[in-house]
């Protein structure tokens, strides 16, 4: 009889983790995301245009949050669910608030200047839902899942940090497929390496990966809503300054980063920063 205790080959190939491993996970991820929106075009193009709410969440939404059922089965079958959720492993630092700060104003700035009127509550209600699904699934397998893998192969962290921005931007690459210019898709790539990092950031001072999936879905509704409803005032322009900020505030306190994560269960005590 088979040691239910004794991990199964799955889980151990995964337990072993490493940006290799990070790659493929991201890659396949990409894959079975791509194959569902193509599974979902049929209902995707029934939904009457008019009805731009129900279009912005069946569009954008729906896919998506698929995608999050996949990234949960994912972290169901390795024992990983309980661990992403956890507490972090390492400890943040003051410092380390500057990104939440900065990332926080700007969607604040991004809200304050949209048209609600002209947007209509239809298309507001499906973009803050879909963009939540967006920042669920982009962090828990960015920061979530990513981390968890180069935190098992004992990297440091600023490579820890480096390789999951890296992987969140690459995600992004694909809008190349969709007929974005090369040159807005490689700004597109600095923009979101930045706010990665900044997303890293707050997992570690705020604990938890909460932080991050609540101001990356803030940040892209906010984003598309003010972009396709700008309010008339000076709003409008500070918040478009967000982009060239968000990602020097990445590159900077990128070379802040310091510690490592050792290989322990993740409910142990937090390591401060070294």
């Amino acid at each position: 009889m088979t040691d239910q205790r004794t991990p199964s080959g799955w889980k151990r190939f995964w337990e072993k983790g490493g940006w290799w491993r990070s790659l493929l996970l991201v890659v396949g991820y990409y894959a079975l995301w791509q194959l569902l929106t193509v599974v979902l075009l049929p209902i995707i193009t029934s939904v009457d245009p008019a009805n731009k709410g129900l279009a912005v969440f069946v569009g954008t939404g729906l896919p998506v949050a698929l995608g999050c059922v996949l990234l949960i089965a994912f972290a169901l079958s390795t024992g990983w669910l309980q661990e992403v959720f956890a507490r972090q492993s390492i400890g943040g630092s003051w410092w380390m608030w500057i990104a939440v700060v900065v990332t926080v104003l700007f969607n604040a700035l991004h809200f304050a200047g949209i048209d609600y009127a002209k947007a209509g509550a239809g298309v507001v209600l499906g973009w803050v839902v879909s963009s939540l699904f967006v920042g669920f699934a982009e962090e828990f397998l960015t920061r979530g899942l990513v981390v968890n893998l180069m935190r098992k192969a004992g990297y440091r962290e600023i490579v820890v940090a480096v390789v999951s921005a890296a992987l969140f931007a690459a995600l992004h690459a694909g809008n190349l497929l969709s007929g974005q210019p090369l040159l807005a898709t490689g700004l597109q790539l600095l923009y979101t390496f930045g706010f990665g990092i900044c997303m890293y950031l707050a997992m570690r001072v705020g604990g938890s990966i909460i932080w991050p999936i609540l101001i990356h879905g803030t940040t892209d509704s906010s984003i598309f809503l003010m972009v396709g409803n700008p309010a008339p005032g000076m709003l409008a322009s500070l918040a478009n300054l967000g982009n060239p900020v968000v990602i020097i505030t990445g590159l900077v306190l990128l070379i802040f980063i310091r510690g490592r994560v050792n290989a322990r269960p993740a409910s142990a005590a937090t390591t401060p920063l070294v």
